[in-house]
């Protein structure tokens, strides 16, 4: 079972990326933060909702040296007619984890029908898993929490509840 605080599983896989079929390998990023984020299915409901935050957002966390990786179980072939027909704006990777290694590897595969579990993961540039939340299929994420959880782990403190950028950690605070 993945842990935090823990090496990150690496991936090696094809994926659809900026309009091409290729590969991707988390040792290409070694020197960023990895957001890393599994959904269920290709041409569906919430996930189009997810993506196209990503795709807004993803600006905002190449300023924090990171990036965005999305995956599904999907075949990269069918990433890459989901994107040209209904999400032209996502410019980031997106895995096809054909064989499932990488969704089970990340324990977000549902074995029983081969799709993927919500989960979102942050990897630090020394590939150690700092953050990782799954949810159930039928709820969305908040890019903005990811957003403010890579800006908390990246102070290198201690951050209280709802912390958010510009605010003191609590072992920064004055006595």
């Amino acid at each position: 079972m993945i842990k935090v605080g823990e090496k990150a599983p690496t991936f090696d896989a094809e994926c659809y990326h900026n309009g091409q079929i290729t590969r991707i390998s988390s040792n290409d990023y070694k020197k960023n933060w990895i957001v890393l984020f599994f959904y269920p299915r290709d041409f569906t409901f919430v996930c189009p909702t997810e993506l196209k935050a990503f795709a807004r957002k993803e600006p905002e966390f190449k300023k924090l040296n990171a990036v965005v990786i999305s995956a599904s179980t999907d075949s990269a072939f069918s990433h890459k007619a989901w994107m040209e027909q209904d999400l032209p704006d996502v410019k980031y990777p997106i895995i096809a984890d054909t064989n499932h290694s990488i969704s089970r590897a990340y324990d977000v595969l549902i074995e029983e029908t081969g799709a993927a579990l919500r989960g979102t993961f942050i990897i630090d540039p020394d590939g150690i898993l700092q953050y990782a939340v799954v949810s159930n299929l039928n709820v969305g994420r908040s890019t903005d929490e990811t957003l403010r959880v890579l800006e908390a782990l990246q102070t290198g403190g201690l951050c209280p509840m709802d912390w958010h950028a510009g605010e003191e950690t609590l072992d920064k605070k004055k006595k």
